[in-house]
């Protein structure tokens, strides 16, 4: 059955071509499985509730007739603003509007979000970007600048809002500058989803092509229902595809956690139990109701531009699981610098067994990639990161402590046993790869960043019991949600075949920023942006050495020993090291230029993004094998070996482009000889 929506009638009809319903709702009311949904352009001021599951092979279908034409949002358009002098204009809006949630009385809030500010879930937008929230009248009439933003500018663009009980009202006041709000697009955020199921199980929908935007969507941590504009709400088999989703004021796709009774939000409201504790307990509840391959996850995100959220582009907690998240453009994701805590950056997941995430452009967003706990099976290729360490930071007395602490690098894998593969991505941020893990191999990658937190990160914030506040997390048998165990981090156990390390110019402030975070042994971040190898200097082993420490008898009754609680080794083979970049003193097979100096710089126009550097001068001379799951192995806690999610063996005979690697390949992200151009296209168009 094809089912048509044109909010464009007069009024609305019986669904078809000739009569089509006015709203998309009407459509997801009656749509079931093998069901086509087509929107005709226009604004659908509505939040979408898809009504029934389709069907492995009869999904449910909403098309956008004409791509990005059709426009869901969840903003109301304001006018009648009343000039009140200097920039500044009021407007009353009755609080009828918004139903039973009312996004300028309820605060931005949930387990680890910095709540050292005032944020309402609703934002004002002038011609549909988000204006910046202030907490007086005051602050209205003389707005300042906002120095940790990243459009600086724009934030002299202010709202503040109150509410009026006695006329059942909320009073905005906003200074808009020079602009006259009557004569521009000014909208407010009145609904919190703009299509998400109220109930869960709703499985296979698709949706294709829609412009998605301006939501009061709420934080979303990993121990409680995690809220997006878009989502499958603990579902299995979405495909969301070529939508432009933007201004959700925390996430904008959120894969993620249904809502547990018992124990939402816990850590924040409860207060006796840590979040590292409750988040434990929310993994087993959810593997007794149900979470697993038949149930959850297998969602696909691809071919989406995603971007200008404050929280995270996509989230996803136990959600996520068994999903591909493919040739999506993610950038300017908490930009504003208006929300703060450790649910931040472009893709931000937890538990995302055999999940994939490759081909994707991330840049521009606090941090990149956030794989938080069991990052196990996890494939991360063929990606383009930049931008990713605070750009814009010129001054690190600008910079307040909830930034400070809150500063990424292009791919963070925290506290997970592994196997997580990262490779054929080019990494070009001042922080390239945070690894307060282990269990990750890194391979055929171009990294122009430091390797961050080798060793530290991973205790849970205790100060005089700090040694016995250490985090346990679950390990899973294979391709499966089924727990295998739970261990704390003992680091290592890290492979790192066939990268190009080379060393760009420091930043002074970031040179700034490293030694602040290395003062007083910092235990979560040390700030790296030396480039190499060689921060496993620090006491980690080679296998050999090793595997020495367990000659002998190792049973019952053998001495007391520290072998099962030290570092786990680390190998390494092939790698490239230029501009000064640093091996591992244990390094083999490795090759160091310290003659000339390269260049890499990305370049941009407008027809993509290109690379243009020299490495393959020298690159192109060198040799290594094809890497493989025999050459992995295995992660040492799950005894996983690093394979496809089907469990057949991996061969990684393919490059950044998809392109075939010979046998004798060379390392990087790119198999081309030394005949290429210095100019290396990556990516063939911007913001499309």
């Amino acid at each position: 059955m094809k089912y048509y929506v044109n909010g464009n009638v007069k009024r609305t009809g019986m669904g078809d071509e000739y009569a089509p319903f006015m709203t998309i709702q009407e459509a997801a009311d009656v749509a079931k499985p093998g069901d086509e949904i087509y929107v005709y352009p226009g604004v659908y001021r509505e939040s979408v509730n898809p009504v029934y599951s389709g069907e492995e092979n009869k999904p449910i279908k909403y098309i956008s007739v004409e791509k990005h034409k059709a426009i869901i949002t969840g903003a109301e358009r304001v006018k009648g603003w009343k000039a009140l002098g200097n920039g500044v204009w009021e407007r009353r809006i009755n609080c009828e509007i918004f139903g039973d949630y009312n996004p300028y009385t309820t605060r931005v809030s949930g387990d680890w979000f910095i709540a050292d500010f005032v944020a309402h879930t609703g934002d004002v937008y002038l011609n549909h970007k988000s204006m910046y929230e202030v907490t007086s009248e005051e602050d209205v009439k003389n707005p300042k600048l906002n120095p940790n933003s990243w459009d600086k500018e724009f934030s002299k663009y202010v709202w503040y809002a109150k509410e009026d009980k006695k006329n059942n009202q909320i009073v905005f006041l906003c200074n808009f500058d020079k602009v006259d709000p009557n004569e521009e697009i000014v909208e407010i955020s009145v609904r919190k989803n703009c299509f998400f199921p109220k109930q869960i199980g709703k499985n296979y929908i698709h949706l294709s092509g829609f412009v998605i935007r301006e939501a009061a969507t709420q934080w979303a941590p990993p121990t409680a229902f995690q809220d997006g504009m878009i989502g499958p709400h603990w579902s299995k088999g979405w495909m969301i595809e070529d939508c432009d989703v933007y201004e959700s004021k925390c996430v904008g796709i959120s894969l993620g956690k249904y809502k547990q009774e018992d124990n939402d939000n816990k850590w924040l409201n409860w207060k006796y139990k840590d979040g590292a504790q409750t988040e434990r307990e929310c993994i087993c509840e959810a593997v007794v109701n149900g979470w697993n391959k038949d149930n959850i996850g297998s969602h696909i995100v691809r071919n989406c531009k995603i971007h200008d959220c404050g929280q995270a582009g996509i989230v996803g907690h136990l959600g996520a699981v068994f999903s591909i998240i493919e040739d999506n453009e993610i950038y300017n994701i908490n930009n504003k610098q208006n929300l703060a805590g450790a649910e931040i950056g472009g893709i931000k997941l937890h538990a995302a067994i055999d999940t994939i995430i490759r081909r994707n452009h991330i840049y521009n967003c606090t941090r990149g990639l956030w794989l938080d706990w069991q990052a196990q099976g996890t494939r991360v290729s063929q990606n383009l990161f930049h931008h990713n360490t605070l750009p814009k930071l010129e001054k690190i007395e600008k910079l307040n402590v909830a930034a400070f602490q809150g500063m990424g690098e292009d791919i963070f894998v925290e506290v997970s046993h592994g196997p997580t593969l990262i490779d054929n991505n080019v990494l070009l941020s001042d922080r390239a790869i945070k690894l307060a893990s282990q269990g990750v191999a890194v391979v055929h990658n171009l990294i122009a960043g430091g390797l961050v937190s080798i060793g530290i990160g991973t205790d849970n914030g205790g100060v005089k019991l700090k040694d016995k506040t250490v985090r346990y997390t679950p390990y899973h048998m294979a391709h499966s949600t089924d727990i295998m165990g739970f261990m704390t981090i003992l680091h290592g156990d890290d492979k790192f075949y066939n990268n190009i390390f080379i060393q760009q110019e420091k930043r002074a402030v970031m040179k700034n920023v490293m030694e602040e975070l290395s003062k007083d042994g910092n235990r979560w971040d040390d700030g790296n942006i030396n480039v190499g190898t060689d921060v496993f200097d620090n006491g980690f082993l080679s296998f050999d050495e090793w595997k020495h420490e367990f000659e002998g008898y190792c049973g019952m009754g053998s001495p007391d020993t520290d072998r099962y609680y030290m570092p786990l080794p680390v190998w390494t083979n092939g790698n490239v090291f230029l501009n000064g970049a640093k091996p591992w003193k244990k390094e083999k097979n490795y090759k160091v230029d310290s003659d000339k100096k390269y260049k890499l710089k990305l370049v941009s126009d407008e027809n993509g993004w290109y690379l243009d550097t020299d490495i393959y001068d020298f690159v192109a001379e060198e040799k290594s094998n094809l890497v493989t799951t025999k050459t992995l192995g295995i992660a040492f806690e799950p005894e996983e070996q690093f394979e496809n999610p089907n469990g057949e063996p991996l061969i990684l005979d393919r490059d950044f482009y998809g392109n075939m690697r010979e046998k004798s390949t060379i390392p990087g992200p790119f198999a081309f000889d030394k005949s290429e151009k210095t100019k290396i296209k990556i990516y063939l168009d911007k913001n499309t």
